[in-house]
């Protein structure tokens, strides 16, 4: 499809991030996923060359892009089949916090960090027993003096071993009528006393991301690194994560355009009954199914980019972009690894990853099943 997205500068930044990926990620992803974590070296790389919070202005210590610059980072990071590194979590999903509701010496503390790579950041909201409910969580905090003391449990927590910063949402007003207006969002430094990373988590996909749990024992936090108002962290969760949704489709679409384009050319070259599989009405069939689907998606998220760059209100365009995506990218991926046979089920075949790493698209940010409550509600049901 001709994408009339990207302006010539966006062009640039998507081969010399591709460079990087061909000098950086690429030649260490095996040894990255036997680890489960991404060499701190790889993050100072990328904030070297300007690839952390693209869209960060200048004088916060930003490259000065916009967020399509971070679209490219998303999109070839997918095309390399690399999910662990989770440079879009950080740049995209976590920072944007500080950026919008950080005070201005938070700013001047934290931002110039978290974009040369420096400071590595983390979103601590998941608990043990309470995932998409973000009103039920039970990690509290008290204040005592200047300082908040924090208590209680996070987990499956994405940079959870790597992060310098963990933005945290804590109860500080435990009344249960006040569920929503009773949490707020803290910036923890790994250094804090109180503050632990427990095991790193064994998964089923996205081998290299140091995902974790996180507990905080009598943490004592500074109060000034309490984020925006006291109170007012449901209200901020919920407004930044149109903008974490719309993150995880674009991965997803990037993922499903990548394994459809290598599966072509695998069938291609295929053969089975003195053939190429390519031939047989069943592959051409299921194959023109995934490229009308991937079409499709590519055209709704392009134009739901382009509104989201201009600041339109768009909680259920992305909700929905967020279930279709990464509905159609499992659909895709499960299709397209059927033409590969037994070398499907191989972890040498980046189609084996890729199936694995998708699924967990449909959990995190909100399961798929909340997207549609959010969507159901935003047409007035």
């Amino acid at each position: 499809m001709d994408r009339t997205l990207f302006s010539e500068e966006h062009d640039l930044f998507r081969r010399s991030f591709r460079q990087f990926v061909d000098r950086v990620v690429t030649p260490n992803q095996e040894r990255w996923a036997e680890r489960g974590i991404v060499d701190r070296e790889a993050w100072h790389s990328a904030g070297q060359g300007g690839f952390l919070c693209p869209w960060l202005d200048e004088a916060h210590g930003g490259p000065g892009g916009d967020f399509l610059h971070s679209v490219v980072v998303m999109e070839e990071l997918a095309y390399a089949y690399e999910s662990g590194f989770a440079l879009s979590l950080h740049s995209d999903i976590v920072v944007p916090y500080i950026h919008r509701f950080g005070t201005e010496e938070q700013k001047r503390r934290w931002l110039p960090g978290c974009a040369s790579g420096e400071f590595i950041t983390a979103l601590a909201m998941t608990e043990p027993g309470t995932g998409s409910d973000v009103a039920a969580i039970q990690t509290t905090a008290k204040r005592d003096g200047d300082s908040y003391i924090l208590n209680g449990a996070k987990t499956f927590i994405s940079n959870g071993i790597l992060c310098d910063l963990c933005i945290v949402a804590a109860k500080t007003d435990s009344d249960p009528k006040n569920a929503h207006r009773g949490i707020s969002l803290f910036v923890v430094e790994a250094d804090t006393p109180g503050f632990h990373k427990g095991k790193k988590l064994a998964k089923m996909g996205m081998a290299s991301q140091d995902t974790s749990e996180l507990f905080f024992h009598d943490c004592r936090v500074p109060a000034k690194n309490l984020l925006g108002e006291e109170g007012a962290g449901f209200r901020y969760l919920m407004t930044n994560l149109q903008q974490e949704r719309l993150c995880v489709a674009v991965a997803s679409q990037a993922s499903a355009e990548k394994v459809l384009s290598d599966t072509i050319a695998y069938v291609k070259e295929r053969t089975a009954f003195g053939k190429p599989i390519s031939k047989f009405q069943n592959t051409r069939f299921k194959l023109a199914e995934c490229g009308t689907k991937v079409e499709v998606g590519r055209a709704f998220l392009d134009k739901l980019l382009a509104e989201h760059v201009s600041g339109k209100y768009l909680v259920r365009e992305c909700s929905m972009a967020k279930l279709w995506q990464t509905e159609m990218a499992g659909e895709v991926v499960d299709t397209c690894l059927q033409f590969f046979g037994g070398y499907g089920y191989m972890l040498e075949y980046p189609v084996t990853r890729a199936f694995m790493d998708a699924r967990v698209q449909r959990i995190y940010a909100g399961t798929n099943e909340i997207m549609k409550v959010i969507i159901a509600k935003q047409m007035g049901l």
